[in-house]
């Protein structure tokens, strides 16, 4: 089969390598699919770089998030042959491959008015977006959200869960065209970065008040704005890092504005709460079906593309999804 390898650490585009490999076989717990679909994500490039929580031993195939149809099932696995499933890919096997590992635990079955390349982009970042905005900071309906670099895979997810949710969406993105994304995704008021103050904006929009909650996946100087900007009994859901850079949280600045800094590291669930992450792809699987949230996929990509997207990807050229896909 063919996929892509990386066998020293780097940019993805000088590190990953197109080859030919054995089919992989899947361990107890495990399935091995046909990929159908894998969605990027920007963690794809941090380990490709050596720099994410997790670190595979060389070679490795990145691909976090994958769809496809079942071959063979590990030991313990109920999950017959054909069946189609979309789930979290388990390095070093992962998606950007014709043919990828998943936790058994961590998947779940495709019904069929759900194309391929639609559920593997549901994975990653809609599970973020439920974990982070439901259970670490209990948003609610009628709160203010402000969800930051709201046209990427990670803020689109959060704009369309904080709608559903009934929450108030404010999205901060950088450029006319990333602003004109959120606005089309339904957010109530989208901020472009580079030219306006954000701050001053979602004070306005609240009488003052600022955000209940704030979805930060970028941090650095974004996350030391968003500290004025959140609201009394707010709460700063940490995401990542993909600024580039991790600042100190000054713990007297919580305690005299009275919020919460919140931390989200969702593999942590996949092999803590399995059930509970099934629960959330039952209600992501809901909210689809009901049109609450359908993932916003920008480009559809040949495999032999995957260094040049994710190259993008890093410059924060792309918009919503990019994935791989034979549909």
């Amino acid at each position: 089969m063919q996929a892509w390898r990386v066998r020293s650490l780097g940019p993805p585009d000088e590190v990953l390598s197109l080859e030919g490999t054995p089919e992989p076989s899947p361990g107890p717990g495990e399935v091995v699919i046909q990929t159908e679909a894998a969605a990027l994500n920007f963690p794809d490039i941090l380990v490709c770089r050596g720099e994410y929580q997790e670190r595979p031993p060389l070679p490795f195939t990145p691909g976090m998030e994958a769809a496809g149809r079942v071959v063979s099932a590990g030991a313990g696995v109920s999950i017959t042959e054909g069946s189609r499933v979309a789930g979290i890919c388990r390095l070093p096997h992962g998606g950007f491959a014709e043919h990828a590992v998943l936790g058994a635990e961590e998947l779940f079955e495709i019904p069929d008015e759900i194309p391929s390349a639609t559920a593997a982009a549901m994975v990653v970042t809609y599970q973020t977006g439920l974990v982070g905005l439901h259970r670490r900071a209990g948003l609610r309906a009628g709160e203010t959200l402000l969800v930051h670099a709201g046209a990427g895979g990670i803020g689109s997810a959060a704009i369309q869960i904080g709608l559903a949710t009934g929450a108030r969406v404010v999205a901060t993105a950088g450029g006319a065209e990333k602003v004109k994304a959120c606005r089309a995704l339904g957010a109530d008021l989208a901020i472009d970065y580079r030219t306006d103050d954000f701050v001053a904006a979602v004070r306005d929009f609240t009488a003052g008040r600022g955000a209940d909650v704030i979805y930060d996946p970028v941090g650095g100087e974004t996350f030391d704005l968003s500290r004025r900007a959140v609201a009394f009994e707010g709460r700063i859901v940490v995401v990542g890092f993909t600024g580039g850079s991790i600042t100190q949280a000054p713990t007297n600045h919580a305690l005299i504005k009275n919020y919460s800094i919140v931390g989200l590291h969702l593999a942590l669930y996949w092999t803590r709460r399995p059930r509970y992450i099934a629960d959330v792809y039952r209600t992501l699987l809901r909210l689809y079906a009901e049109g609450s949230v359908d993932p916003l996929i920008s480009e559809r990509i040949d495999l032999t593309e995957v260094p040049k997207a994710l190259n993008s990807m890093a410059l924060r050229e792309t918009i919503g999804k990019i994935v791989v896909t034979k549909e």
